[in-house]
C-alpha cells in the first residue's frame, strides 16, 4: 500500500506539472499567434492539429510502454511537451507554432502512459481511487495553468512558454530519479514475442467493437464530446450573454475546476464503498451531467447558470476515473498501456467532434450549444444499458 501510494504521488505531481504547462498557454495561445497573422479559423486548426497527432500518438506510445516500460515512455512524452514549449517561444513563423503544437500531440500520452503506471500496481477500488487523484492532480494544475500564463505574460510574451518548458524538465527529473518501473519484465516479454506493429487501426476498431469495453470507450468518446462542447458554450455565454468580467469568468471556471478536484480527492472513495457497482455510479455521473447541461439550457441568470454548471462539476466528477478502471480491468495485464492509449486517442477525438458539434448551433443561439452537450450525454446514459455484457479480457 505504501509504495502505491508513493507512485500515486509522484504521478499527481507530474501530472500537476503536465497540467500547468499546458494551462499557462492557453491565455497565451491567441495573441502569440496572432502576431504571425492567424485568423480565428487557423487558430481551430491549430488546435485541431494538435488532437488528431495525439489521436494517432497515445495508441503507440501506450503499446511501447507495454513493449520497453512505462518509466521510459513517460519520461520520452515530458521531453517532447518541453520540447514543444520551446519550440514555440522560439517560433518565428506560424509554421514553426503548428509544428510546437504538433510535437506536443506526438509525445501526449502522459496521461495515459501514467493511467498504465496505476493498472501495474493496483487493484480493484485502490485503482479507481488513484484514477481520481491522477484526475483531481491533473484539474489542480490546469486551474492555476491560465492564472500563471498570465500573469508571467506580463514580464513578456514567451516567458511563460519557457517556463512551462522549464517545469516539464522538472517532471523528466522526477520520473528519472524517483519513479519506479511497474511493469514485469514477464509482461514485457509477451508484447516483444508478439512480433507485431506498433499501430494497428485494427486495434482501435477491435477495441471499440468488443461487447463490453467497446461500450465503454463508447462512452468516453461522446462524454468528452459533451465537455468539449460545454466549453465552447461556457466561454461565449460567460462573456456574451452575462457580460462577466475577465475577473469574473476566471473565479467562475476555478470554482468549477476546484469543486471537480475535492470530489476526484474526498468523495470517490467513501462513494465506492456506498455503491459497490461502477456501472451503477457511472450511470448516475452521467444522468447527472445531463441534468446540469438542461439547467443550463434553461437558465437565464448568472446563479442559475453557476448552479446548473455545479450540478455537473460536482456529479459528473467520477465519470472519468470510472471509465478508466473499467477499461482496466477488462484489459489483459500486459495490454494496459495498449487500452489507455486507446482510449486516449479517442478523446482525443471528442477534442475535435465537440467544439465541431456546438459551432453547428452556436450561431442559433448558444443555448442550444448545452442542449446538444446533454443529447450527447443522454446516449451516454443509454450506452451504459449493455456494460451489463461481460467479455472475456480485452487481447489487444
Amino acid at each position: 500500500m505504501k509504495k502505491l501510494q508513493s507512485t500515486t504521488a509522484i504521478l499527481s505531481f507530474i501530472m500537476v506539472v503536465n497540467a500547468l504547462s499546458y494551462g499557462i498557454i492557453i491565455p497565451l495561445l491567441y495573441p502569440y499567434a496572432e502576431k504571425f497573422g492567424i485568423t480565428p479559423v487557423g487558430l481551430t486548426l491549430l488546435v485541431t492539429c494538435f488532437s488528431i497527432a495525439q489521436f494517432f500518438a497515445t495508441p503507440i506510445l501506450g503499446r511501447l510502454s507495454d513493449r520497453f516500460g512505462r518509466k521510459p515512455i513517460l519520461i520520452l512524452c515530458l521531453l517532447g511537451t518541453s520540447i514543444s514549449l520551446g519550440v514555440f517561444a522560439l517560433a518565428q513563423s506560424l509554421t514553426m507554432i503548428f509544428i510546437a503544437r504538433i510535437i506536443d500531440g506526438i509525445t501526449g500520452g502522459n496521461i495515459s502512459v501514467a493511467q498504465a503506471i496505476i493498472s501495474d500496481s493496483a487493484k480493484g477500488e485502490d485503482r479507481t481511487k488513484s484514477f481520481g487523484m491522477l484526475g483531481a492532480a491533473f484539474g489542480f494544475g490546469f486551474l492555476f495553468g491560465p492564472a500563471i500564463g498570465g500573469i508571467l505574460g506580463r514580464y513578456g510574451m514567451t516567458l511563460p512558454f519557457w517556463f512551462a518548458a522549464a517545469l516539464a524538465l522538472i517532471a523528466v527529473v522526477v520520473s528519472a530519479l524517483f519513479l519506479p518501473e511497474t511493469l514485469k519484465p514477464a509482461l514485457r516479454d509477451v508484447q516483444t514475442q508478439k512480433h507485431e506493429p506498433l499501430f494497428k487501426f485494427r486495434s482501435l476498431w477491435q477495441a471499440l467493437f468488443q461487447p463490453y469495453t467497446g461500450i465503454v470507450l463508447t462512452i468516453s468518446l461522446i462524454s468528452i464530446t459533451a465537455l468539449n462542447a460545454f466549453f465552447i458554450g461556457f466561454q461565449t455565454y460567460t462573456n456574451d450573454v452575462l457580460n462577466l468580467t475577465p475577473l469574473q469568468i476566471g473565479a467562475f471556471f476555478s470554482a468549477f475546476g476546484l469543486v471537480g478536484i475535492l470530489m476526484q480527492v474526498f468523495a470517490i472513495g467513501p462513494v465506492l464503498k456506498k455503491f459497490k457497482s461502477k456501472k451503477t455510479i457511472l450511470r448516475f455521473s452521467l444522468f447527472a451531467s445531463m441534468v446540469g447541461m438542461m439547467l443550463a439550457f434553461l437558465s437565464n441568470s448568472a446563479w442559475m447558470f453557476f448552479g446548473s454548471t455545479m450540478v455537473f462539476a460536482i456529479l459528473g466528477a467520477f465519470r472519468d476515473p470510472i471509465i478508466s478502471a473499467l477499461l482496466s480491468e477488462r484489459t489483459k495485464a500486459e495490454d494496459q498501456g495498449g487500452i489507455m492509449g486507446i482510449n486516449q486517442a479517442y478523446m482525443s477525438l471528442g477534442q475535435i467532434f465537440g467544439p465541431l458539434a456546438a459551432g453547428v448551433v452556436i450561431g442559433l443561439s448558444v443555448h442550444y450549444v448545452f442542449l446538444v452537450a446533454a443529447g450527447f450525454l443522454l446516449l451516454s446514459v443509454i450506452a451504459t444499458k449493455w456494460l451489463s455484457v461481460h467479455d472475456k479480457p480485452l487481447d489487444l
